[in-house]
């Protein structure tokens, strides 16, 4: 039996290939295959008619070459068929299955596909751009799963549970409000983060049946998910639509954020890597088993030369292939700086503008040196790459992973620090305590554009859930406030917000805090909700407008960030206030005064003397103004936020 604990000392033997050809690679007169497995000692090449069941119709070895290269020239087109590789190294024969770099299989992800990639383009591909915003504090992230996006029977959308959902336009609900890619539109989001694509494990894409899972169980990084196109049984079908699905939002002007999943695998020993060359993707504990700080069983080792080209590798194929605008990096701080930083490097030779963020802490203990992981305090080693701000999210609601605790907009106090740290893009500020900031005890980003300001997302509850877990007395009016709060917060703060798909309408999950499994009926968006929260709607997507017309909210120097926007020194338990002042990043408003109450009670707070255009007052909001008040004080009600304007 084949032992699957290793010495990682005897990986550092192993030869580094640098060449850009790795895979399989279809032309009409030949087929090149390219394969990296120094430890090896025999690999043959099957090739197969269909993506599942059948033998293997032609069969050949690879020829072994320098660097721990292994080849193999196809004459003839193969464009349309399925392949596996099998190796054999000292121990015995591993299992059949795709190449690593396989870039679409049959169904399940079991076979390779060999195709033309020009034949998955749709029309007009090659005119295709991608939303490129001036900085990225222009952005509003859109957080969404393929599946939920477009299952409920209330969605309108015919193509459900799938990318063509996305590409569908005029979509409604039975009461007349706008779904999917109008919804999107309509709300005013640039960008749309799509929960994990890239083909993941544990879905079977032979069943008709309801089955539900996230993806961040990967099986082939380079591959489409099948199970969200219309034939998974043609690996050309979901590479195109997920093409369709890109081309369609660009059109609208919205970007395409990629969930990418590289710190751990969903399979083990059983995963592509270890049935290629066992033990040398993944890092070791002392007694050479499977290290975790994934909290699934393993962890990538990307430090290590060959693991780093190929993450680097998908990166860079993913962006190039399908146009993407960004990536969002699961567990990020599972993955080491120099790697992040070569892929946002790499990533700079396709566009400078492609969008990098991610989890800035790890699930578990990990061998990887602290001082060299990509964890959130480590964001100022990190070349424009951004963190989620879960000081921003734990100080708006509460604990993430306690449902009963409660944050500044559910009326606890003495978050006021942790948020003006947050609001201010977690850059150095002078006016900022910072031995009040619970979670962070300095700055952590060297400009707002590192900083992605949230309160929710697909892991935890929704924050519907959360404040009717922390607050059982709020009456659902009550909630609304809370929430409309802190959307306003997020939409307001200097950084990047990121909105969880729903949330502008109020999404639940029944009270479910790990859904990455369970039924449609609790992860798909109820659009039902739309029409019953429509204010809170209209609110999210005017706060949107408010930070689209007026840079003040936008920028991106932490040096102007400092010189306009300044707190009132003054501290009273549940109140925030300050100002974005003289003109802040070139707006036309002069003066900008922000005052947000989490108290369940009003308070009034001295301003300066002025003739104020109203903006935003108990819970509503207009870009365009309210009304005027001519004051030096101001009453601000319970649970809201107040946005003043004094134009000259």
């Amino acid at each position: 039996m084949r032992n699957w604990k290793f010495n990682p000392v005897e990986f550092d033997k192993y030869p580094v290939y640098e060449g850009n050809d790795l895979g399989v690679f279809w032309s009409e007169d030949k087929t090149m295959v390219k394969v990296w497995a120094p430890s090896a000692t025999r690999i043959f090449f099957r090739l197969y008619r269909e993506g599942f069941g059948g033998d293997a119709e032609v069969e050949h070895y690879l020829e072994q070459r320098g660097n721990g290269i292994w080849l193999l020239e196809l004459s003839g087109d193969w464009n349309g068929w399925y392949y596996t590789l099998q190796v054999r190294d000292n121990y015995g024969w591993l299992l059949e299955g795709p190449d690593i770099y396989a870039r679409s299989t049959g169904i399940n992800g079991r076979r390779g596909m060999i195709f033309n990639p020009a034949e998955t383009n749709p029309e007009g591909w090659s005119a295709d751009e991608r939303v490129v915003p001036a900085s990225p504090t222009d952005m509003v992230i859109y957080e969404t799963h393929i599946r939920d996006f477009s299952m409920s029977p209330d969605s309108g959308i015919r193509h459900k549970g799938k990318y063509l959902g996305f590409t569908e336009t005029g979509t409604k609900s039975p009461t007349g409000e706008k779904t999917g890619l109008n919804h999107l539109d309509e709300l005013g989001v640039t960008h749309v983060h799509l929960l994990p694509v890239a083909d993941f494990y544990t879905v079977d894409e032979r069943k008709e049946a309801p089955q539900y899972n996230w993806g961040y169980d990967p099986l082939n990084y380079n591959t489409p998910e099948g199970w969200y196109s219309t034939d998974p049984n043609d690996g050309r079908v979901r590479v195109r639509e997920l093409k369709q699905l890109v081309k369609a939002l660009h059109e609208q002007e919205i970007g395409v954020i990629l969930d990418v999943v590289y710190n751990h695998t969903g399979l083990i020993n059983e995963s592509y890597f270890n049935q290629t060359v066992p033990g040398y993707f993944y890092r070791q504990k002392e007694d050479g088993g499977f290290s975790d700080a994934s909290g699934c069983g393993n962890e990538l080792a990307s430090e290590r030369a060959m693991v780093r080209k190929y993450i680097v590798d998908s990166v860079m194929y993913w962006a190039s292939e399908y146009h993407i605008d960004g990536f969002r990096f699961d567990l990020m701080g599972v993955l080491d700086i120099e790697t992040m930083n070569i892929i946002r490097k790499s990533l700079d030779t396709i566009n400078p503008n492609i969008f990098l963020y991610g989890e800035g802490w790890t699930a578990g203990k990990s061998p990887l040196e602290k001082k060299r992981r990509a964890t959130k305090r480590h964001t100022l080693k990190l070349d424009r790459i951004a963190s989620f701000s879960d000081d921003m999210r734990d100080g708006l609601k509460g604990s993430a992973f306690d449902q009963f605790s409660t944050g500044f907009i559910s009326g606890h106090t003495l978050q006021e620090e942790r948020l003006k740290f947050s609001m201010v893009g977690a850059v150095k500020h002078d006016q900022i305590a910072y031995d009040y900031v619970e979670s962070s005890k300095g700055p952590w980003a060297n400009e707002a554009a590192q900083c992605i300001n949230y309160v929710s997302c697909h892991d935890n509850f929704t924050l519907f859930d959360k404040l009717q877990y922390s607050c059982p007395e709020a009456s659902k009016a009550q909630i609304e406030r809370m929430v409309r709060l802190a959307l306003g917060i997020v939409l307001t703060s200097q950084g990047v917000p990121f909105l969880h798909a729903g949330s502008e309408m109020m999404r639940t999950k029944g009270g479910h805090h790990d859904s990455y499994r369970s039924p449609d009926l609790l992860n798909q968006i109820d659009w039902s909700r739309k029409h019953e929260f429509h204010n809170l709607f209209l609110f999210t997507q005017k706060c949107i407008e408010l930070r689209r017309q007026h840079p003040a909210f936008r920028m991106s120097s932490a040096k102007m960030i400092n010189e306009k926007m300044r707190f009132n020194g003054k501290y009273i338990p549940g109140i925030i206030q300050y100002e974005l002042g003289d003109y802040a990043n070139g707006d036309s408003w002069k003066s900008i005064q922000m005052l947000f109450n989490g108290n369940n009670y009003s308070v009034e707070l001295e301003i300066p003397e002025a003739n104020w255009l109203v903006i935003a007052e108990d819970g509503e909001i207009n870009p365009n103004g309210m009304g005027r008040m001519t004051t030096g004080k101001v009453r601000i009600h319970p649970t809201s936020m107040m946005i003043l304007v004094a134009e000259d």
